[in-house]
């Protein structure tokens, strides 16, 4: 069992929220890629698509002939614009196969336009993939893969050709949104901002915006918000939480989690029923037959129960030192975590996952 303990640090504004309007924005497209040995795929869309490229180039291949596509591969291309890119600036892209092809080692994607939400162009992508993972396979069928060959990155890989415009320099003030929204978090940004600033300059919109009035210049924006970002701030604690994996058996508890007065005992019954099946042989001169008789054997083993037995407001710490001295496992924990919240006795949010 893992607590979650400690009294909480002071943070930085600028790790605690983010500027609102400052974001990254998802790029995507689609292309080929070209140099592949043999691994390439065989979907119609790639053939359609390597036609049109090659009418662009002035070749045409006649309709009837199958070009035997075995090195190119159809490929989607994504990528993230970061706030503030500016043309002639490089963004790394991520290049991943949508036909069938076997692997994209040793490729090359071609020009490839990265498109917004709004449809515009916003990059230019090209260049030789890095793949970190292969595969082979021998003539007998068999066969063996290492991560995810069809899926390859390449560093650098997009040219920026148009900046997304953004208001950080608009109006009169910014709006600061906490990564975590909290009610305590947000009233100690505002306390620490007036504090330096001046009483008025800044206030809390709802659990998660600040709004602070900021200089309309934009040099003057960019030193306000670098003062404003290093400001410390002690972050509001969370609300109380159990959290359980079942799969695993993680169980990670809160610090602020308590329970009301209870007493709990758990322990395991195992019954175990085996049969010592016996052969009856009857004597040379008898005449009998020789028959199975079966014989089963029927034990019960109770193992011994610990009982845990909690005081008013006991906090984490008293929780986690009679788990221990019991030496409890974690799916002992689970089962005395749930049934202390069916009794209402667990003062704390329960999420199983």
């Amino acid at each position: 069992m893992l607590a979650v303990s400690g009294l909480a640090q002071a943070d930085r504004i600028k790790d605690l929220a983010q500027v609102q309007g400052v974001r990254e924005n998802q790029l995507v497209g689609y292309g080929l890629v070209v140099g592949l040995n043999g691994t390439g795929d065989k979907a119609p869309f790639t053939d359609q698509t390597f036609r049109n490229m090659m009418n662009k180039f002035g070749v045409t291949l006649p309709a009837n002939v199958d070009p035997k596509l075995k090195n190119v591969a159809a490929v989607a291309v994504h990528a993230e614009l970061p706030p503030f890119a500016k043309p002639g600036q490089t963004i790394d892209i991520t290049v991943d196969s949508i036909g069938n092809a076997k692997s994209l080692r040793g490729g090359s994607l071609l020009m490839t336009p990265l498109k917004g939400a709004d449809g515009k162009i916003y990059a230019m992508a090209q260049g030789n993939l890095l793949v970190g993972g292969f595969s082979a396979s021998g003539q007998g069928g068999s066969s063996v893969t290492v991560n995810v060959p069809s899926v390859g990155r390449i560093p650098s890989g997009a040219t920026v050709e148009r900046s997304v415009p953004n208001p950080f320099d608009r109006g009169d003030t910014i709006t600061l949104n906490l990564n975590e929204p909290d009610f305590t978090t947000a009233k100690r940004v505002v306390e620490a901002i007036n504090g330096l600033l001046g009483p008025g300059m800044a206030y809390a919109e709802d659990a998660a915006s600040i709004s602070v009035k900021a200089p309309r210049d934009a040099s003057q924006r960019v030193s306000f918000l670098s003062i404003l970002e290093n400001l410390e701030v002690k972050p509001g604690t969370e609300a109380a939480k159990v959290v359980i994996n079942s799969r695993t058996g993680t169980i990670v508890v809160g610090q602020n989690v308590k329970v009301l007065p209870a007493a709990v005992t758990h322990g395991n019954l195992t019954v175990t029923i085996s049969a010592n099946p016996q052969v009856s042989q009857p004597n040379a001169l008898s005449q009998g037959q020789t028959v199975v008789v079966p014989q089963s054997t029927v034990s019960a083993n109770q193992q011994p129960a610990h009982m845990f037995q909690f005081g008013p407001a006991v906090t984490l710490n008293q929780i986690v030192q009679a788990v221990n001295q019991v030496g409890a496992a974690p799916s002992d924990v689970m089962a005395i975590l749930e049934a202390l919240k069916q009794a209402g006795a667990l003062r704390a949010e329960l999420i199983v996952i």
